[in-house]
């Protein structure tokens, strides 16, 4: 039987979670939760995805994420793609490390309480699994963003913090709204009333009644299978072809130039470069549009250049 496709649009939120192969560890250690975090962000450059809330377990991990284009697909198989090829070179295995298709929940974004839910779902997850001592903080697990939430300094880039305190009646992102934050979730995780239910743990959705209603009304609009151009101007693929047209320009050359010239030209190897950086496009499809031959001979080059850097 064939799998549903993904539900995916501009705008949405989802609880995104993803575990190990046969419930294995993918975290051994905190350097690979480091390189997770990195991987993470090279994903959010090249998708624009805006994290509400993450968490790093021994062998799962937590995102609630928007994505303003509806790249999740893509952008999940690039982040769990990589990191399980770095996960594997650093500790000398093979094969695949992530069991099965990561689960990802359509989260209500246009009624308050559900992200909220979401995000608290996740930042309580050390919690459950008893890694946090009654006596101590929340914010003493690091493998999370809510410590980030109290503290701007250790904000990444891609971490969005205004939509959840703004679900806490926190308008503004200062030093007494962050401690009204913390006293809040403090509270939701003393409270023995507080557990997540079975939509927050098993359901496709989490929202109002009227959500899946709303989701039918919107994927069924015309312009959704033939998709506007307007809708569709920041795009993957869209984004990729400006990339290269840019880069084109930059060297001085026309279209059929990229013909004519060597599969391993520098100006090649510096549009690809800007291509894997700046955009989820896969090495096949760069090699293809750029004519540089193989997959792996655009990886060869893009590694030499970076190893110069």
């Amino acid at each position: 039987m064939a799998r549903p496709l993904r539900i995916q649009y501009e705008g949405a939120i989802y609880h995104v979670m993803s575990r190990g192969d046969r419930r294995e560890a993918i975290f051994v250690d905190d350097d690979d939760r480091e390189r997770f975090s990195a991987t993470l962000a090279e994903a959010c450059a090249k998708t624009g995805w805006q994290v509400h809330a993450a968490c790093l377990m021994d062998n799962h991990f937590h995102l609630v994420v928007e994505t303003p284009q509806p790249n999740l697909s893509v952008g999940m198989k690039w982040l769990l793609g990589t990191y399980t090829q770095r996960f594997n070179r650093r500790h000398k295995h093979w094969g695949h490390l992530f069991g099965g298709r990561f689960k990802a929940q359509l989260i209500d974004g246009r009624s308050p309480g559900y992200l909220a839910r979401a995000c608290h779902y996740v930042h309580l997850n050390p919690c459950r699994a008893g890694l946090i001592g009654s006596g101590a903080p929340l914010e003493s697990y690091r493998w999370s963003t809510y410590p980030a939430y109290l503290l701007p300094r250790l904000r990444p880039g891609w971490m969005r913090v205004d939509r959840l305190l703004g679900e806490h009646g926190l308008a503004m992102d200062t030093a007494r709204s962050r401690r009204a934050f913390s006293r809040q979730v403090e509270r939701m995780r003393l409270d023995p009333l507080v557990e997540p239910n079975e939509a927050t743990r098993r359901g496709w959705t989490l929202g109002a009644e009227d959500f899946a209603d709303w989701l039918s009304e919107r994927l069924a609009r015309p312009g959704r299978h033939g998709e506007r151009a307007a809708e569709r101007r920041e795009t993957d693929r869209a984004l990729a072809e400006r990339l290269v047209r840019v880069g084109l320009a930059q060297a001085g050359w026309k279209e059929i130039d990229l013909s004519r010239a060597p599969k391993g030209d520098p100006a090649k190897v510096a549009i690809a470069r800007r291509l894997r950086h700046g955009t989820p496009m896969t090495r096949r499809w760069i090699a293809e549009r750029l004519q540089m031959g193989s997959a792996s001979y655009v990886s060869a080059l893009l590694a030499s250049v970076d190893s110069k850097l």
